[in-house]
């Protein structure tokens, strides 16, 4: 199944209420799950959405559910979420294509084995995962198909995958069957405040009066804080993903080298990306945040392909406007970025040449997803300073996918008064502003 587009069909109606506890903004994993969380705890919850649920990249991700690799002040919460998503399904009653299959990640060399070996020490096994390095021989055994040489892996067995667009709107719709209301074709266009406090939000087609917003926009996020003051510095990469046809499984988990990842499909196919290759659009937010993402740039240059036309979420609004004009989240309902034809190219030549018996499976379709990331590839879970009942909850950085329930029972809670129930000072707003160092932690 294809990404949702403009010319999907709406599947969430209601009428606006003129009064909600919280306002979710985006409709999102993250946006989702928050609702669903504030619905299960009794809270009127009213999540609106621009365009379609799960419409960008919560449905153009790779499907991963992955604690290998995470930051280690993500981790925590990251194991959260992946209990979270054994018990989703009993909850929903939809199978959400949820597996826990294992990842891994391949070494071509000793500096990469090397690395592999550090992130285990140093974050996974403080936090007793079941990660294990693999030796040439044990990585061949799991994944036997699997064209090297390869130095060996590093293999995290309690691992998971799901379907991107079955389990966000499945959530979506268990949240409204617990009391959410969640409207799609209705962007937020404005937050107002009163003293300082979150008073009402405007949306296109009316004022809500709410005590608490939570803004969970994506890749849209910044901009939207933009105009109401705020400069969030966060940047936008377009990824290309494909799927074949169903196919023999080769590994039924999830696993990435340095140029190429795949992941086994609920329906028999593979979903397959390029780990090395993303495509950044050069706007002006791209200037006016070069300072705080030049350590990132340095250290990524060679996996990004900089372009200097064609911005895809360029609109007609600009990058202020007024509650009483028509928004950028009106022009662009979905987000949906065309394929890089040389990218799916690629792709279909690193199947061959990484899983030899699959060369000649044929390639079903392709998409694209812009990204959101920050300068220090982890995101803003925080009330922002000055204005109470404002949270934002943005710039997952290509992770959002499989830790998303677990934030948004963080999320949830925060906006309840309740401890979050882990440490949240390296998500804070403030970081961007205060001389600390922004720079990714110990990731692979």
């Amino acid at each position: 199944m294809p990404p949702p587009s403009n010319t999907t069909p709406v599947s969430f109606t209601a009428d606006l209420p003129k009064v909600a506890d919280v306002v979710v903004i985006g409709g999102g994993v993250i946006g989702v799950s928050t609702a669903y969380f504030l619905a299960k705890a009794g809270v009127s919850v009213l999540l609106c959405e621009k365009g379609r649920v799960a419409g960008e990249q919560s449905s153009r991700n790779w499907g991963w559910v992955r604690q290998q690799g995470r930051d280690r002040d993500e981790l925590p919460i990251m194991m959260e979420s992946i209990r979270i998503w054994d018990d989703l399904t009993k909850d929903i009653g939809e199978d959400l294509g949820f597996r826990r299959e294992g990842v891994v990640y391949l070494a071509a060399d000793e500096r990469e084995l090397a690395s592999y070996e550090q992130w285990l020490n140093t974050v996974a096994k403080p936090h007793q995962l079941n990660t294990r390095l693999l030796n040439a021989a044990e990585a061949s055994k799991l994944i036997p198909d699997l064209a090297g040489p390869w130095k060996g892996a590093l293999h995290t067995a309690s691992d998971g995958r799901a379907e991107p667009f079955t389990a966000v709107p499945a959530l979506a719709r268990v949240a409204t069957a617990k009391g959410a209301t969640i409207i799609e074709d209705c962007a937020v266009r404005t937050i107002e405040t009163t003293g300082g406090t979150v008073s009402n939000v405007v949306t296109e087609r009316g004022e809500v009066r709410c005590q608490r917003v939570v803004l969970a926009g994506g890749a849209w996020s910044s901009l939207f804080l933009l105009n109401g003051g705020i400069d969030l510095p966060q940047l936008a990469v377009k990824a290309t993903v494909a799927r074949t046809e169903p196919a023999d499984t080769q590994f039924i988990g999830n696993a990435a080298s340095h140029n190429f990842a795949f992941r086994k499909r609920a329906d028999g196919g593979y979903s397959l990306a390029l780990t090395e290759y993303h495509e950044h659009f050069v706007t002006r937010a791209s200037f006016r945040h070069l300072k705080a993402f030049w350590p990132l740039l340095r250290q990524s240059w060679r996996d990004t392909d900089i372009k200097f036309i064609g911005d895809p979420m360029a609109t007609p609004s600009g990058e202020r406007w007024h509650a009483d004009e028509v928004s950028p989240f009106e022009h662009i309902r979905v987000l949906d970025p065309k394929p890089d034809l040389r990218v799916v190219a690629r792709i279909a030549r690193q199947l061959g040449k990484n899983l030899p018996s699959l060369k000649n499976t044929k390639l079903a379709e392709s998409w694209s997803g812009m990204i959101d990331t920050t300068p220090d590839v982890v995101p803003v879970i925080d009330e922002m300073p000055g204005v109470s009942g404002y949270f934002v909850a943005t710039g997952f950085s290509g992770h959002g996918f499989g830790i998303g329930p677990g934030a948004g029972r963080v999320i949830a809670d925060l906006m309840q008064g309740k401890p979050a129930g882990h440490d949240l000072s390296r998500f804070r707003f403030s970081r961007f502003t205060d001389g600390s160092r922004l720079s990714p932690g110990p990731t692979i």
